[in-house]
């Protein structure tokens, strides 16, 4: 049974969820796992500490014994949903190679033990060797709400960093067969990126798209498929979410983000999650921290039903 005192008592874990770590024997429906890793950023660090920020943020939306009562509908929402908290994988500091043979050893480990893994960054270098862990299925799609494209082949002789997760990830994962990004912006881009991505068919959604015709943009999205889920904090407005190494101003707010989620999960298989690049040091006010985890919260919860 998940706790249910007070946000700030207690040892922090995800949602107040038990903690279990992956050398013990458990099954649960969703299952937690920080990855507090930030070497492949190229500006501002701090997404190392985002796990256990996130952790003592998501206890102000702990679910109760009976889940998320909504007043709206007079129901409950993740009502009987076994949540662990498999606690972090331990980086190997520079060695990334390492790193990643860590953090796709214990995605895999996760897969076998829970329904819905969720994966906390860290930055979005994490979600490279968290997709190497899906490369055992046939057809996988991913849908990275996101303002970068992060499919630059290199950065200043750079291949593994947050800005190239996914352009590594089509290279590795046989199955990988669609990327559509939701959120795009920003006054830098790579044109080198951007024509890689055209040219391997990726459906690319910009942030004013999206807040022309939200309702075009749901038209865009997979649907029937497999898809693992990558959220970046930056997407959303930096008056949301300032806690991030490379804000970008006129993001998405969080309704029209959820719309997404919610559109993603409604109408297709989710296989995976994760959340990246928040940068809690950079958020004095915590502000960052609060929405992540209502982020994660309420995905998990559409995702139960």
């Amino acid at each position: 049974m998940r706790h249910t005192e007070l946000p700030f008592t207690g040892p922090a874990t995800f949602l107040k969820a038990p903690h279990k770590p992956l050398t013990e024997t458990w099954e649960a429906d969703v299952g937690f796992l920080g990855l507090p890793y930030d070497f492949g950023v190229g500006y501002r660090p701090g997404a190392r500490f985002a796990p256990n920020a996130l952790r003592e943020a998501s206890g102000r939306y702990a679910p109760g014994p009976e889940g998320y009562y909504d007043p709206e509908t007079n129901a409950h929402r993740l009502q009987g949903a076994r949540l662990v908290d498999a606690g972090d994988v331990d980086p190997a500091q520079l060695e990334y190679a390492e790193t990643f043979r860590r953090i796709t050893e214990a995605a895999r480990a996760l897969r076998g033990r829970v329904r819905l893994p969720v994966f906390v960054g860290g930055d979005h270098t994490i979600t490279y060797p968290v997709l190497r862990a899906y490369d055992d299925l046939e057809e996988l799609y991913v849908v990275q709400i996101d303002a970068h494209l992060d499919y630059t082949d290199a950065r200043n002789g750079t291949r593994y960093a947050n800005s190239s997760p996914f352009r590594r990830a089509v290279e590795a994962v046989p199955g990988l067969k669609h990327i559509t990004v939701v959120g795009l912006r920003g006054l830098r881009a790579s044109r080198e990126a951007f024509e890689a991505a055209r040219a391997r068919g990726h459906t690319l959604v910009f942030a004013r798209q999206v807040k022309a015709d939200l309702e075009a943009t749901l038209q865009r999205l997979p649907r029937g498929k497999r898809v693992y889920l990558s959220f970046d904090i930056d997407a959303l407005d930096p008056a949301l979410a300032p806690g991030t190494g490379s804000p970008e101003v006129e993001g998405l707010t969080y309704g029209e983000a959820m719309r997404v989620v919610a559109h993603v999960i409604a109408h297709n298989e989710l296989v995976g999650l994760d959340l990246t690049e928040l940068a809690p040091n950079l958020d004095p006010t915590g502000r960052t921290a609060l929405v992540g985890a209502r982020l994660l919260a309420e995905a998990v919860a559409l995702w139960w039903g």
